[in-house]
Formats: C-alpha cells, structure tokens, sequence
C-alpha cells in the first residue's frame, strides 16, 4: 500500500473520530435526547441588551446582496414605525458605513458602551466605523472573536423593537458564534438563481437548522431583469424554478423576489439605499413586503 493511500485512510479514521465526538455539541438529525446547553460544553443564550427581536440575514456565499438586502430591510421595518437597528457583524469586509453613508468612530457611553451611529431613522453598528476604511483587518481567530462580542454586547442600542444581524459569507466561527451564543428569533437566506448560490444557502440553511435556529424563510435577489426596451423579463441568473424547487426540497417559505435593476446598485453605492432614495417605488414596496412577513413570523410588536 503506497503511503499516500495510507495517509488519505489516516486523514480519514482521524475525521471519523472528531464526527463521532461531535466537539461543537451540535445535535444530529435522528437523534439521541437533547442534552442541556451548559452539558454539552456550549454557553447560555442570551439576549442582547434593550433588544426585543433579532433576526440573523445570511447567504453564506458572498457577491450575492445580502448587506443591501438586510439594510433595505431594516429600514422598512423603521418605515413601519419600529424602532429598528442593523449590525454588521462582518469583522473583515464591513459594507454597513458605505451603505448608510456613515463615517466616524462612535462614542462611547457613561457606561463604557458605543453608541450606535444613526442615519434615515435606523441605528446602525460596525466595525467599519472602528478602523480607516482603507485599512484591513489582518487578525486572528481570537481577535476576531473578541471583536465579534464587543459588537454584540458592548452597544447601547437604547431600546430596540428589532436589530438586524447582517452576516459575513460562509459557515465559520462568526456564524456559529452568533448562532450558539444568542437567543435569535429566526434567520432569513439570501441566494440568487444561480447554482453556486443556491449550493452555498443550502449550506446556511443546513447550519441554521444544526443550531435549532428558526429559518423565517429565502429572498431571491437578482431574480430577474425587466428590459427597458422590448419590456421583457430575462433570467440573467437562471429561472425562478430552481429556487421554487429549492425551497419545497428544505421547507422554506419564499419570502420575496427582489429583480436586477441598476437603480439598486446605484443607491447603494451612493449611501442611501432603495427604500431611502424611492420610498414610494415598486422596489421599495417589495422590501416593505418581506419586511412586514418577517414581522409577522417573529411576532415583531411595538
């Protein structure tokens, strides 16, 4: 036997074993009793402070919209009369300043907290407001964890009826931090049509589902492009039957069909989102559309 092939079955054995430890404590599908949080080595949930819902919004693939999907809807739900924030929990590539058009370190509180920065009626937290903007954050894990709980903790968001959590890309330390050490009210998915969005939310879906988080459901963003020529809508991502099957193969509600328009693009470049720069447009009442369904689904009261 070539010692590669010996390698590879040593790699492998070694694998088996960490799966069978199941380190993270994870529960399994079929499973055993439910053993308590604290037994299993995992810490208490808990709330963030002055905060009555959260809702986690991922896609864990990047390039597919997400952060302009999570701010647009934390302002509906400030549109709708909730006192609502947004944090970036995106300790790397934040994009919460540039799409809030914000800039400048936070101060701090008489209690030693930040004071959320505040634009278009929504509070808003990241750590793009800590570091230069064009600096990046060269950290390790542990700096990043440490970060991620100052984030999460350490803000006087002075009493919210919703805070949306705008994840980074993936299915890694970030993610299962927030997912095992806050009490979530559900988290909602992002993908496009495309196969290679769709491969990666079903990865955050499968995540979610590990960490008995609710999944409120899936918006497809760039669902399609409407020609201002010929008035026809092209699928330039892929048709909506492979979201449509996606979502009836994992049992989650389709939230919304947010189409491809360069308006979109545009407002977020520019610091004012789409419900900001077109509050009465079609766009806009398609953002206040999944916002008041996520609303209903969390039992969201003011």
């Amino acid at each position: 036997m070539s010692v590669s092939i010996k390698a590879r079955r040593q790699l492998f054995s070694t694998l088996s074993k960490l799966q069978h430890e199941n380190p993270l404590g994870l529960p399994r599908s079929g499973a055993p009793p439910q053993i308590p949080r604290m037994q299993r080595g995992l810490p208490q949930k808990r709330n963030i402070k002055d905060v009555k819902k959260i809702i986690a919004v991922s896609s864990a693939k990047g390039g597919v919209g997400k952060s302009t999907i999570s701010v647009n809807l934390a302002l509906s739900f400030a549109r709708q009369g909730y006192k609502a924030g947004i944090l970036d929990t995106d300790i790397f590539g934040p994009s919460i300043p540039t799409l809030m058009n914000l800039s400048g370190e936070p101060r701090l509180s008489a209690n030693n907290q930040l004071i959320p920065l505040s634009n278009y009626g929504l509070k808003s937290m990241s750590m793009g407001y800590l570091i230069p903007e064009s600096s990046p954050v060269a950290w390790r894990g542990l700096m990043v964890m440490k970060a991620l709980q100052q984030l999460l903790h350490e803000v006087e968001w002075g009493g919210l009826d919703i805070l949306v959590l705008d994840l980074p890309p993936g299915t890694g330390d970030v993610q299962l931090t927030i997912t095992q050490q806050l009490s979530l009210d559900g988290a909602v998915i992002v993908s496009t049509p495309q196969d290679l969005s769709l491969k990666d939310a079903v990865k955050g879906v499968e995540l979610f589902r590990k960490v008995d988080t609710k999944l409120l459901g899936l918006v497809c963003n760039m669902s399609g492009f409407k020609c201002t020529g010929c008035g026809e809508m092209h699928n330039i991502f892929g048709d909506m039957g492979k979201i449509r099957e996606t979502c009836q193969k994992y049992d989650l509600g389709l939230l919304g069909e947010i189409p491809l328009h360069a308006s979109i693009c545009e407002d977020a470049d520019r610091g004012m989102p789409t419900v900001v720069a077109e509050p009465d447009g079609e766009r806009a009442r398609l953002f206040g559309s999944i916002a008041k369904e996520v609303g209903a689904l969390i039992g969201l009261e003011k």
